[in-house]
């Protein structure tokens, strides 16, 4: 493993433990309208897919731009339709909870995807230099 995918795997462990504070702050002041069953999976869900797909891009920005470039496009794509999969599958099999699930589902993947996208843009910035 490289100093720049261990840097990114520490950033988002802290990354990783305010958002889990934060998610336990609203998970016991809440009412339990706003919550789902599954929102203490929801994050570690988060954690590895995005562990995962910036392993992957982290690969392939060694290649070439180009290929870092088609690479980003074709990993993001296929990580989105992965996840609207999941949503969808959880959502048809657990009516009662769609509405708390989803809105919980699009803030961590907000979060996750803005981290991981500010990491990535520092990265392609330090090759430019």
């Amino acid at each position: 493993m490289n100093f720049s995918y261990l840097a990114f795997v520490k950033k988002l462990l802290v990354f990783f433990i305010i958002i889990c504070g934060l998610t336990a702050t609203c998970f016991f002041s809440l009412p339990e309208l706003y919550l789902t069953p599954v929102l203490p999976f929801l994050l570690p869900f988060f954690f590895s897919i995005t562990l995962l797909t910036h392993y992957m891009q982290l690969k392939a920005s060694q290649k070439s731009f180009a290929r870092f470039t088609s690479g980003f496009m074709m990993i993001t794509f296929l990580k989105l339709m992965i996840l609207i999969a999941l949503l969808l599958l959880y959502v048809l099999t657990h009516r009662k909870d769609a509405i708390p699930f989803i809105i919980w589902y699009f803030i961590f993947y907000v979060c996750f995807t803005t981290f991981e996208v500010i990491n990535l843009q520092h990265i392609a910035n330090k090759k430019e230099q």
